[in-house]
């Protein structure tokens, strides 16, 4: 198995030699690496692969704290994952090691394994690795900001200090203006070619005229261009200036971009954006990004609909216009009744977090609301709770239940 995570087994003075130390965790040793381990040497503690530290035993307090500085040096404010086992004094050290660190204002976990053969607590050290390889990821990303969010998000406009700070990536600025040129560069049969393709898989198209459907398929052009021209791992557009400057929507290209693995967010909400990013590496599965519509605090439901959505989701889609506008081309996608997740980050300071799961019972097309629109049933969490502390306007839907995964990551890493 490919090494996913390295772990430095640390033990006291005490502990004479390899052979002494193969003897007290040999077994656990082998464990860790059927799970995706290799053991390092203190030495390389810094490497670029998430890290965990297995106390071998007591006595051991100072050079795991000591261990643990080298690695923030290298990957600052990353949290500490402290594997345990049953004997030598291992877990007495990493709960002191803990209290240490939190302390210091880190945060971390200890990863305590009853036996080689805990199959349980082995799967939560490969999800931990996991978690800090989303963590990485994060911190790596590049996402443009294509415009300034839209007005109304009064409660969605961070800095990019404080993104960069609480969740890792680098926001990009891009001038509108760049978009705009790239779209009158496309040329005519990209965007005849990318039209066809679009109309070919819907089951009809009622408002939008072929001259709108080769300007949704400009912007989509133009929009992967500039992906890769900027070097962006995700985006989001200030779509609602396109409608007013070009008389066209951002809609189909935000679509297209995700379906192809490039989170593209929608209106500049760079928040937003960050809960697709995180929906998507997390849980491997598709988001889609918004808006809770109406909602039912008796019977736990409430609509979600926007004019877009990646067509992967759908189980068939119409064209239509722009819901607000009349103008372009929306989405109108229809979605399997399957059990999901919704999320949204939120706060001051994008340090809190709204998870609940449910199951989408039904689509609709009521034409007084975006056109995807889907009645979600939560079965865990409350509708209510987006009426008494609402962290914004959208929220950020994922196929599947992954809830506890997500609290988990957010308690550890924010």
């Amino acid at each position: 198995m490919e090494a996913r995570f390295g772990f430095v087994p640390v033990a006291s003075v005490l502990v004479d030699g390899a052979e002494q130390l193969d003897h007290i965790v040999g077994s656990y040793v082998e464990a860790l690496r059927a799970v995706g381990g290799e053991m390092i040497a203190a030495e390389d503690v810094a490497q670029d692969m998430p890290v965990f530290f297995l106390i071998v035993s007591g006595g051991t307090e100072g050079i795991v704290l000591e261990l643990c500085e080298r690695r923030q040096k290298a990957v600052p404010r990353e949290p500490v994952f402290l594997i345990a086992h049953p004997g030598n004094n291992s877990l007495p050290a990493a709960l002191e090691v803990l209290a240490r660190l939190q302390q210091d204002g880190l945060s971390g976990r200890i990863l305590y394994l009853r036996s080689p053969e805990d199959a349980t607590a082995l799967a939560t050290v490969s999800n931990a690795s996991r978690d800090l390889g989303v963590r990485r990821t994060l911190h790596a990303a590049r996402v443009g900001l294509v415009g300034a969010p839209s007005d109304w998000l009064v409660a969605s406009m961070p800095a990019s200090k404080t993104v960069y700070e609480v969740w890792g990536p680098e926001v990009i600025p891009v001038n509108l203006g760049d978009l705009v040129g790239r779209i009158a560069a496309v040329p005519e049969e990209a965007a005849a070619a990318a039209a066809d393709a679009l109309v070919a898989g819907a089951t009809s198209c009622v408002e939008p005229t072929r001259e709108d459907l080769l300007d949704v398929a400009r912007v989509s052009l133009a929009l992967k261009r500039l992906v890769v021209d900027r070097r962006l791992n995700a985006l989001t557009v200030r779509c609602f200036d396109l409608v007013l400057s070009m008389k066209t929507t951002g809609c189909f290209a935000l679509a297209e971009l995700t379906d192809a693995g490039v989170i593209a967010g929608c209106e500049g909400d760079i928040v937003t954006t960050i809960g697709l990013m995180w929906a998507r590496l997390m849980t491997g599965e598709t988001p889609w990004m918004a808006n809770p519509a109406q909602l039912d605090e008796a019977a736990k439901t409430l609509w979600l609909a926007h004019c877009t959505i990646p067509r992967s989701m759908v189980n068939s889609y119409r064209l239509r216009s722009h819901f607000e506008s009349g103008l372009g081309v929306g989405i109108q996608g229809v979605l399997p009744a399957s059990p999901v997740t919704l999320v949204r980050i939120g706060g001051a300071h994008m340090e809190r977090v709204w998870i609940a799961e449910g199951a989408i019972v039904r689509s609709g097309d009521a034409e007084n609301l975006c056109r995807t629109q889907a009645l979600i049933e939560l079965s865990d969490g409350h509708v209510s709770e987006l009426l008494e502390a609402p962290l914004g306007n959208h929220v950020v839907l994922v196929p599947g239940h992954h809830a506890a995964r997500l609290r988990s990551w957010w308690e550890t890493m924010i």
